[in-house]
């Protein structure tokens, strides 16, 4: 009998436990909103980077479409970068002045600034050229680079140390770079003035890239040198400012420490925006897919907690100084390898920044740039937000866009909550309505219960279904939704 009692009360207990366990589930699908207690009020922008490559140059089987892309996306605070892998559409002086001669040539990087000015007119961009001409700095021999402008030159950037302490070689390179662009030329070394053309408006310009990474700058190091170059640069564009640090890796809390303390620059230089960048990874390359919907994501929350400890720095020493963080992606692995990418590793790689995106804007971050607009097999295809095979924006492009076309500076986010682990939600209250942000990191369906008030409300997504389309826009009739595998969701009310 006891026997029979205690299987009894084993079996009711299981079902309880299993009733109780299906609640949960139903309470973890549900999504509560509180429209009238707003928690935060955003100042966030999303926006992009673009990188130059061979594939944005005109004359490029992508490069019409490339730029209407980035024109009909219509965003602010976009960052223009020409870099090291590509010297002869990155360095304006190549080779060091003689008494005879110079070596300044405009040709490769005008040919896709022309472009990227016309696509961004009427808004505003940063503008980062960022590799210092490689003899400047101290090297063991002459650095080489290949002689046709659109192969790759990994061996471009050697030296930690300027052959110029007194920084006026780099510091006037920077000048005259920008008083091309602005001023319509300038005089170089031996006096000749190279005509331009050039006034465009450039509000703001970034100080070097990945400073840590490239040339591998001490805060120190670079303190000096944005000092020296920013002051003569204002000398040529006062009304432009400059941003600083744009630092690869947010491990060593020093370089927002030294550079963010007023103490350690010179006297009337002003510490206008800073930068830093964040690119989740597999543990390991070529991994499946199911993985990388983890390490990515805990990578991204491990960043995040980066954010909230620099915003402390920040606050306490610069509140004034604004920060972008203009580099947010996915890198599957190394710049040079290629291989098949999976359709929905782009859904991935969306769902992650729009995680970012949301979190940032709670942090009260000024622009979410997300990386890049153009990648391709030898310089970082897993990054790309376009098909370099066809020109059609991908997945990670789509959602850029639909959150740039619904959420901004402005919007009130109110309180929100839902337990569900894989799936991110917050309303807002916009110039335009409310609105929700759905977000699912899972490459799983689930279901959600939304607040009543969204019946006969409108929802456009991306999502595994949408590939290189823009996003689809359903009408919902009642308040609960079905979000498909890395679905990036936004809910409009109806009136």
């Amino acid at each position: 009998m006891k026997r029979i009692i205690l299987n009894s009360v084993r079996i009711a207990t299981f079902c309880l436990i299993a009733l109780l366990s299906g609640l949960n589930i139903n309470a973890q699908n549900k999504v509560s909103i509180d429209w009238n207690k707003t928690i935060s009020t955003s100042k966030t922008k999303p926006t992009l980077q673009l990188v130059e490559n061979p594939m944005v140059r005109p004359g490029s089987s992508i490069h019409v479409a490339t730029f209407k892309a980035l024109k009909e996306l219509g965003a602010d605070y976009v960052r223009y970068v020409p870099w090291f892998p590509y010297p002869k559409m990155a360095v304006a002086e190549l080779e060091p002045p003689t008494k005879d001669k110079t070596s300044w040539n405009f040709t490769y990087l005008d040919s896709t600034m022309q472009a990227f000015m016309r696509a961004t007119e009427g808004h505003t961009v940063v503008i980062n050229f960022s590799t210092t001409p490689a003899w400047m700095w101290k090297t063991d021999s002459v650095v080489k680079y290949p002689a046709d402008a659109y192969k790759t030159c990994w061996t471009y950037n050697q030296g930690t140390q300027l052959r110029d302490t007194a920084m006026k070689e780099v510091s006037t390179y920077f000048s005259r770079l920008l008083s091309w662009y602005v001023k319509g030329g300038f005089t170089d070394e031996l006096g000749k003035f190279h005509k331009s053309g050039h006034y465009y408006k450039i509000p703001f310009w970034e100080v070097l890239n990945e400073p840590d990474l490239e040339h591998n700058i001490s805060p120190q190091l670079y303190t000096k040198m944005y000092d020296v170059i920013v002051t003569e640069m204002k000398k040529v564009s006062p009304e432009t400012k400059f941003i600083g640090l744009s630092l690869a890796q947010t491990i060593n809390p020093e370089y927002f420490e030294y550079f963010l303390n007023q103490k350690n620059h010179k006297p009337g230089i002003k510490l206008e925006g800073i930068s830093y960048h964040h690119y989740s990874s597999p543990s390991l390359e070529e991994q499946p897919l199911k993985f990388y919907q983890y390490t990515f994501f805990e990578k991204a929350d491990a960043f995040l907690d980066k954010v909230r400890f620099i915003e402390n720095i920040r606050k306490r020493l610069a509140p004034n100084t604004f920060t972008t963080i203009n580099e947010i992606g996915v890198i599957m692995r190394s710049p040079e390898v290629s291989g098949p990418i999976p359709d929905n590793y782009w859904n991935l790689a969306g769902a992650m920044y729009a995680h970012i995106f949301l979190e940032l804007t709670k942090i009260g971050i000024d622009a979410a740039g997300e990386s890049q607009l153009v990648g391709y097999p030898t310089q970082f295809p897993d990054v790309s937000m376009m098909n370099w095979q066809n020109g059609k924006p991908n997945a990670r492009f789509w959602v850029l866009k639909l959150l740039k076309d619904n959420f901004g500076p402005g919007d009130k986010l109110v309180s929100t909550t839902t337990i569900a682990s894989n799936v991110a939600a917050q309303g807002f209250v916009t110039k335009e309505g409310k609105k929700i942000l759905l977000i699912n990191k899972k490459d799983d369906e689930v279901q959600l219960q939304l607040p009543v008030d969204v019946k006969n409300g409108w929802s456009s997504y991306v999502d595994v279904s949408t590939r290189e389309n823009p996003p689809a826009k359903v009408q919902l009739a009642g308040n609960t939704i079905k979000l498909s595998p890395f679905s990036v969701t936004v809910i409009k009310l109806g009136n």
